[in-house]
């Protein structure tokens, strides 16, 4: 355990930090899985709707720290693309 005051702030500070992360990971997660489990049904409406809420809340993250801006943009550049596959076939 630690006896520094310093490390004993740290501690707690990474614990806030997982814990922050580990839900923004996951909600990433959900919100990609969304978007392709739609082009997987073929449903176009349900996909575009799914995107639309993806792009919204993948640049919040963005905001807020979690990703980067170049990160976010590649990861809905490429659901946008996944989506625009399924409109054309």
């Amino acid at each position: 355990m630690a006896h520094h005051k310093s490390t004993i702030k740290r501690i707690r500070q990474t614990k806030k930090r997982t814990e922050r992360n580990r839900y923004y990971r996951t909600r990433l997660k959900n919100i990609s899985k969304a978007v392709r489990k739609a082009v997987e049904d073929n449903d176009r409406d349900e996909a575009l709707k799914a995107f639309k809420v993806a792009n919204k809340r993948i640049h919040a993250m963005v905001s807020k720290g979690f990703l980067k801006k170049r990160t976010a943009s590649r990861k809905v550049s490429r659901l946008n693309i996944l989506v625009n596959s399924m409109q054309v076939a």
